[in-house]
């Protein structure tokens, strides 16, 4: 090193003490290096092994109920178990980075089991190879198209956006002694123990229905009208966290699906066929009931604005995105002594690695598509890339912006549009039938774990930029745990399929995947999409943004079912009460936090459990009361449904009153 390298003369008279009196300085030098441990044997270890234990168990209960849990919660309990376990010092560095490696799991999982089962479901043939390939560079994608933009979401927009996720891992992360530890153990325990018992023995019913009551059922079968409610303790901590704003915004999209649109179909054309996408549907909408409806037809309007919003945010985000790329671009021109030092906390990878990372995983791609079997040719293959770059380019802003303000990542709708563009593509450049099901599958199969990393990513970026840990450490080890999760996912996907199957008697029931193999193959075979639907969603959306409505928040509302939807309200207005009950702000503010903290501990415990009742369902373990949860011939209601509003109350009573006991 020369004096004329050295932009800081103050660095350059440090660097020759240390060097000339290296031994002296020692002492020094080894607290420095070790002031802040992020990156360690233990922590990587750890990480890796959470990634393979979450990856088969996320990919088991994904195909089985079609929801995968999120791992980056349970993840962050146990490695705060362990590091206080061990007695380890520093430990919080370390656990993010477990944290951040482990979460791979849920979101590679996510990406993998909506779309390629589906192969196996149109009665194709997929091998590990395609299935892992698939998958890693997805997940590669992901995180090399999320950097450019970690600062703009995490740093310049904090503050801006809930983050419900990041919120609740991060105090898991953090609240390890003292009030707020107890505090966030009593919620945890409290919630746990409630969605335990909901899901292994139902002793009250999971989703309380109007339908439960005579009259309810009447109107459903009539008038096509039902409200439903989750009564689970992780969504009601999860709207806590979301607000009332934004909690408010989800439910109008959804009350307008399930108490406008869905009745409105019923009242035009119930005596009507209405097959819009040639599946050979046989009933009547009249005949339907309303979850039919909206299965078969609301919820692609739900799409179609979720994927206008997205297109409406692109374009609002254009000067973030020429941002990016500028930055990307400028770096090129920089010499190594000319480049601005940027503080740890901040420091990305470099913007030229990200780039030349593009570049190699897009001709990886490339490679895979045109020599891995998935599709016919090169020029296919060349068409296969550019859809994948393009579509998990753009909707990487829409995937974190998803995550960031209601923590669910509309990933399965953006990938069913996804799936039409690539179909109808391919259709043009003469691919159909059955190759071209495998090789739309394949490829969506890309997008969709490529838009699933970026979502699940920047809660990790976020939980790492609250707590102080060096972005370009999660950046790095975020490839390691992509790497693992893919191969974990691959093989357990070829175990399962060989064990259950998903088609036939006792198989798995792997719902996304249906819907994706019923999208695709009409259009495959001379079919179509609903366009008239997705035109509905686009105007919406549109009309959201002329009136200054959160348009992605909407219509999110009116893709993700009425259930989940109802209690994020609940828990918003339960933020709203606790934070406006005092003229005092301080206080309200202290009732506000404890209340995030009995959130966070309700969604952590809920996540928590949710692994444990999987781990049963898996091992063969039945303690579910079917006797008291089934409702029976000639009745409106079972047991578990008619007592369900009493637990949920009094769940709701004491979040409230917990958080109004907070003191400055």
């Amino acid at each position: 090193m020369r004096e004329k390298d050295c932009k800081d003369r103050h660095f350059f008279d440090y660097y020759k003490f240390f060097r000339e009196n290296f031994y002296l300085s020692l002492p020094l030098i080894i607290p420095i290096i070790y002031m802040k441990k992020e990156v360690t044997p233990y922590s990587v270890a750890i990480g890796i092994l959470m990634t393979v234990l979450f990856s088969a168990a996320a990919a088991y209960l994904g195909l089985k109920v079609g929801q995968v849990f999120e791992a980056a919660i349970p993840i962050a309990i146990i490695a705060v178990g362990l590091t206080g376990a061990l007695k380890k010092k520093d430990g919080l560095g370390q656990n993010v980075i477990i944290q951040s490696i482990g979460a791979c799991s849920g979101v590679i999982v996510a990406g993998a089991i909506f779309t390629l089962p589906a192969i196996y479901i149109l009665g194709l043939e997929v091998n590990f190879t395609q299935m892992f390939l698939s998958s890693l560079l997805g997940g590669v994608l992901g995180i090399l198209f999320l950097i450019p933009f970690r600062k703009y979401f995490v740093k310049e927009m904090d503050g801006q956006y809930p983050f419900p996720e990041a919120t609740a891992t991060t105090k898991v992360l953090t609240s390890t002694e003292g009030g707020s530890a107890k505090t966030l153990l009593a919620a945890g325990l409290v919630g746990g123990l409630y969605d335990f018992v909901v899901s292994t023995f139902g002793a009250w019913a999971e989703t309380l229905s109007t339908t439960v009551m005579h009259w309810g059922q009447v109107v459903s079968d009539k008038a096509k009208v039902v409200l439903k409610l989750n009564t689970g303790a992780a969504i009601l901590g999860l709207g806590y966290i979301v607000g009332l704003k934004y909690a408010f915004i989800i439910c109008c999209g959804s009350l307008l699906v399930w108490l406008v649109i869905i009745p409105g179909m019923n009242l035009l054309f119930g005596g009507q066929i209405v097959d819009l996408m040639g599946t050979g549907i046989a009933q009547t909408i009249g005949e339907m009931s309303p979850d039919q409806i909206f299965k078969e037809y609301a919820r692609h309007i739900g799409i179609g604005g979720i994927a206008t919003a997205g297109i409406i945010g692109i374009i609002k985000s254009a000067g973030v995105i020429k941002s990016a790329v500028g930055l990307a671009v400028g770096e090129f021109g920089k010499k190594g002594a000319g480049a601005q030092a940027v503080e740890e906390s901040q420091r990305d990878l470099p913007m030229r690695l990200i780039v030349f990372g593009i570049a190699f995983a897009l001709l990886a791609t490339f490679a895979f598509f045109a020599f891995g079997g998935v599709v016919a040719n090169v020029w296919q293959a060349l068409i296969g890339v550019l859809i994948v770059g393009v579509i998990a380019f753009l909707f990487t802003t829409v995937a974190a912006n998803a995550i960031a303000i209601v923590g669910t990542n509309p990933v399965s709708g953006m990938t069913i549009m996804t799936l039409i563009i690539t179909a109808l593509v391919l259709v043009a450049v003469g691919l159909k039938g059955n190759a071209g099901m495998a090789a739309a599958m394949v490829i969506g199969g890309v997008v969709c774990t490529a838009l699933s990393m970026a979502g699940g990513f920047i809660t990790d970026l976020k939980i790492g930029y609250w707590t102080g840990v060096t972005p370009a450490k999660q950046e790095t080890w975020k490839f390691v745990g992509t790497l693992v999760a893919a191969a974990t996912v691959g093989g357990v996907m070829m175990i399962l399929n060989k064990t259950y199957g998903f088609t036939g008697e006792g198989a798995l029931v792997a719902p996304q995947a249906n819907a994706m193999a019923a999208v695709i193959q009409p259009m495959m075979n001379g079919g179509n999409a609903p366009w008239l639907l997705y035109g509905i969603g686009a105007v919406i959306a549109i009309l959201l943004t002329v009136f200054k409505v959160p348009a992605l928040a909407f219509c999110l509302g009116m893709f993700i079912p009425l259930d989940l939807n109802l209690p994020l309200l609940m828990g918003g207005a339960i933020a709203w009460f606790v934070s406006h009950r005092s003229s005092d702000e301080a206080l309200n503010k202290a009732r506000l936090d404890k209340g995030t903290l009995i959130a966070s501990g309700f969604i952590a415990g809920g996540a928590l459990m949710g692994v444990v009742s999987a781990i049963l369902r898996f091992a063969g373990v039945d303690w579910f009361l079917r006797g008291w949860n089934t409702v029976a011939a000639g009745h409106s209601a079972s047991g578990a449904q008619a007592i369900a509003i009493v637990p949920l109350l009094g769940l709701i009573f004491y979040m409230a009153w917990s958080s109004l006991r907070a003191k400055k």
